[in-house]
């Protein structure tokens, strides 16, 4: 049985989220942006979703969240 370094994990997974944090609001933000610009933006806001994918561990995980842009 492996052992887990514990501190270098949690280390790994808030670099790991950070980028996909930082990421995903440019690109969120973007995209709401140029709906706003072509007055296509949706009424009630939009479905946001995210899906983390660890393929060695078989683990698929999405998160969803209505954002409202109003």
């Amino acid at each position: 049985m492996a052992t887990i370094d514990e501190d270098k994990l949690n280390l790994e997974i808030r670099k790991f989220l950070k980028q996909v944090g930082i990421t995903s609001q440019r690109e969120i933000e973007a995209a709401v942006r140029a709906a706003a610009d072509q007055g296509a933006l949706p009424a009630g806001g939009v479905e946001a979703n995210v899906t983390l994918e660890l393929p060695a561990l078989g683990v698929s995980h999405v998160v969803s969240q209505r954002l409202d842009l109003g």
